[in-house]
């Protein structure tokens, strides 16, 4: 699995390998010794060799994906917001800093939310009844 999700991944975003290579190097500056050449991709991507940990763990950070989902795991598409809320990781709404206290707050919410869900009663439906959000971003 690994092998062909690397290659989904830089062939969708229409990277070649050299690109892939010199990207990883810029991005993780290491020695010499230890840069990431377009073969050594190459063979990742045809399942002739196996990267590293450490290789595995820059190439999720260079595509913004996890561990699991290049090994396979799961799918790009499925974040749990809880675990994600209460990483280290820098969260932003709308290009905003999210503090600590906020994404705590922020996670409360939700869970709240979530666990009274089940005891409200339902809203009676009227016909021809919908509800919109307005997702439009008014910024002046």
């Amino acid at each position: 699995m690994f092998p062909e999700r690397l290659r989904a991944l830089r062939r969708g975003q229409n990277i070649t390998l050299e690109k892939l290579a010199e990207g990883l190097n810029q991005q993780f500056k290491p020695d010499k010794e230890h840069e990431n050449t377009a073969s050594q991709i190459g063979n990742w991507e045809r399942g002739a060799r196996t990267p590293s940990f450490v290789e595995v763990r820059k190439l999720a950070e260079y595509f913004d994906v996890t561990m699991d989902y290049l090994a396979g795991k799961t799918e790009r598409d499925e974040y749990d917001l809880g675990r994600l809320f209460l990483s280290g990781k820098q969260l932003t709404f709308n290009e905003l800093n999210i503090s600590s206290q906020d994404r705590y707050e922020i996670y409360q919410l939700i869970n709240g939310y979530l666990h009274g869900k089940g005891q409200r009663k339902p809203i009676p439906s009227r016909k021809n009844h919908s509800e919109e959000l307005d997702l439009d971003l008014h910024l002046d």
